[in-house]
């Protein structure tokens, strides 16, 4: 599982949303950054099976800490219709 650490350290982040793409995973970073909010995405990929279980499962999920999960799914649902 490939982990990108967006901000500073976070004490005890929580999954928040499921992501379906990596270009809906790049969007939201690109919010979240913008906005301050601390946040870790996570990828399914694994190169040993070549991304197959990252494609037929999804592409990740985002952590946060829980505090920000409101505003996070907020973003995420404004950000999809």
């Amino acid at each position: 599982m490939v982990q990108k650490k967006i901000n500073i350290v976070m004490s005890n982040p929580v999954k928040i949303v499921s992501l379906s793409n990596e270009i809906e995973a790049m969007l939201l970073d690109g919010i979240l950054k913008e906005k301050g909010i601390p946040h870790i995405l996570k990828s399914y990929h694994d190169s040993v099976y070549d991304g197959l279980w990252q494609t037929q499962s999804s592409w990740g999920h985002l952590e946060a800490p829980e505090e920000y999960r409101d505003e996070i799914l907020e973003i995420f649902r404004t950000m999809s219709q």
